[in-house]
C-alpha cells in the first residue's frame, strides 16, 4: 500500500476530477438480462436523451428466486417452509434494491 501511495503521489495528471460524459444515450428505455451466479439478473435503464440515465434498476436473482416462495411452499407443512426457503440459497442483502 505504501509503494501505491508513492507512485500516486508522484504520479503526474489531472487527478481528482470528475470524468466528463460526452457521449449521449439515446432516448428511450432499456431491459437487459446477464447471467449471474444465483440466476438471471436483469437491469431497467430509462433514458431521456441526456449523457446519464434518468433512471436505473437492478433485479437481482435472488429476488427473483424468492418470488417463487408462495408456490414452492403451497401445500406443504410450515415446518417445511425454513427447508424450502434455504434451498432457493437467498442472499438477503440482494433481495432489498
Amino acid at each position: 500500500v505504501e509503494q501505491a501511495l508513492d507512485k500516486y503521489e508522484s504520479a503526474s495528471g489531472d487527478w481528482g476530477q470528475p470524468i466528463k460524459l460526452t457521449q449521449k444515450l439515446p432516448k428511450g428505455e432499456a431491459y437487459l438480462e446477464t447471467e449471474a451466479p444465483r440466476g438471471q439478473m436483469g437491469f431497467y435503464l430509462v433514458s431521456t436523451g441526456d449523457s446519464i440515465p434518468w433512471r436505473v434498476r437492478a433485479r437481482s436473482s435472488c429476488f427473483c428466486n424468492l418470488s417463487v416462495t408462495s408456490e414452492l411452499c403451497r401445500g406443504t407443512l410450515l415446518a417445511d417452509v425454513p427447508a424450502i426457503v434455504g434451498s432457493l440459497d437467498v442472499v438477503m442483502g440482494e433481495i432489498d434494491r
